[in-house]
């Protein structure tokens, strides 16, 4: 024990690097338990939407959308969702929705927006289009209109 004391005595800086790491994950933990959403896997995805009627909300933006999205999307900006004009998603309030963005970050605020306005089943898509990319999904790109 006084090797340890005197570890952090001559380490002071590291140690509270240390610290705050633990902290730090220990509060990231503790947010994810509690989050009125939850954060899915591709795989989980489809199972939702195969099994339990779930809906894929793309949040990007509309340009985005059109380059590729998922089969079955429906296409709501997350400024929308943020501003209670998502009358799109409304009918399935009591059904699973998977929200899904670019990387799953910015979906994140829709998702706690959505669960605060009375939606049942919110869940975010794990790293967004890029997992379901690298899980080797499909996608559907609109047509450009002329």
């Amino acid at each position: 024990m006084q090797q340890f004391i005197e570890f952090v005595q001559a380490n002071l800086i590291l140690s509270l690097v240390w610290v705050g790491l633990v902290v730090a994950l220990i509060l990231s933990v503790i947010k994810q338990k509690t989050a009125l959403y939850k954060i899915i896997t591709p795989s989980d995805a489809t199972i939702l939407v195969n099994r339990e009627k779930g809906v894929f909300v793309d949040i990007r933006s509309r340009d985005d959308y059109r380059a590729g999205h998922i089969a079955g999307a429906l296409h709501v900006l997350a400024k929308d969702i943020k501003a209670n004009n998502a009358a799109e998603i409304e009918k399935h309030k009591s059904d699973p929705i998977i929200l899904v963005c670019k990387t799953g970050q910015t979906a994140i605020e829709s998702a706690n927006v959505l669960a605060k306005a009375g939606y049942e089943n919110v869940n975010v898509l794990k790293d967004g289009l890029i997992s379901w990319n690298e899980a080797n999904l499909p996608l559907i790109r609109s047509k450009k209109k002329k």
